[in-house]
């Protein structure tokens, strides 16, 4: 998939939970155990998709559309692996430029046309920000009860840093191909 996700629906056509402020009421978006999402800002849907939690991730719902999966971290591995390695895969998968990275965005080509965004993140204590600094995206991967594997990207580096937090953290979502 080419851009961020940003479904408001499972594939079964419930609608996934929308915290708008998540910072402001912390206590709901921190004690969630359910999907949920939120974004960044009310024009941030476009280019840079909605932040979901690891419980919207892993619903047996399906957040992806039909005919396609959110990636295990074993997937983001391969892929990764296939680009050289986790310290010069971020930049081969990040848009070049700085339309939407800061300055430097380290290593950027784009060269596999992922045009990874920076699409920020939402804590799991619900304070959003990180916008145009890094991107993250979650795997369909648990480490434990309380969390997940996600992939980061960030502006000044060229990793792509394979990585755990917080299931209640908001993550962009790319999804695979069946």
């Amino acid at each position: 998939m080419a851009e961020n996700l940003r479904v408001a629906h499972y594939r079964n056509g419930d609608a996934i939970p929308f915290v708008p402020d998540p910072s402001l009421s912390w206590t709901v978006w921190h004690d969630l155990t359910t999907g949920a999402y939120c974004q960044f800002n009310a024009t941030s849907k476009i280019p840079y998709g909605f932040l979901y939690n690891f419980f919207a991730v892993a619903d047996s719902r399906n957040l992806a559309p039909n005919g396609w999966h959110v990636p295990s971290q074993a997937e983001w591995k391969t892929m990764t692996d296939f680009l050289g390695g986790t310290t010069i895969a971020g930049g081969k998968l990040k848009e070049a430029g700085y339309a939407h990275w800061q300055n430097p965005n380290t290593g950027a080509t784009n060269e596999t046309g992922f045009s990874a965004l920076p699409g920020g993140q939402c804590s799991f204590t619900g304070n959003i920000g990180s916008m145009g600094v890094t991107g993250n995206w979650w795997t369909l991967t648990e480490l434990d009860s309380g969390s997940g594997y996600m992939l980061d990207l960030n502006y000044n580096q060229s990793i792509a840093d394979p990585s755990a937090n917080y299931k209640t953290s908001g993550y962009s979502v790319r999804c695979v191909r069946d």
